[in-house]
């Protein structure tokens, strides 16, 4: 339960305030489609690409090592960040 927690956290915090909420948030000013509607449409789309990632998870392990996939995932993330802190 806990590692479940924890994914949930995390991808909770990484999801709030990205592009893809942004556009949900302008997709539920359109008062023709509904709130449910935009409720329905974007949690499918982020079941369906969240299913898409753990599938290509569960293959990519078998060519590349999971310490070796952390490694790159947090090197990427302290790039981004980089970038996000010099970038005006």
């Amino acid at each position: 339960m806990k590692q479940l927690m924890t994914i949930f956290v995390t991808v909770l915090i990484a999801e709030i305030g990205d592009k893809t909420q942004l556009a949900t948030m302008l997709f539920a000013t359109d008062q023709r489609t509904g709130r449910a509607g935009v409720f329905v449409a974007a949690a499918a789309a982020l079941v369906t690409s969240t299913a898409l990632a753990v599938i290509a998870g569960s293959f990519i392990t078998r060519v590349i090592p999971e310490s070796t996939l952390k490694i790159a995932a947090g090197v990427g993330f302290i790039l981004v960040g980089i970038w996000t802190l010099v970038s005006r």
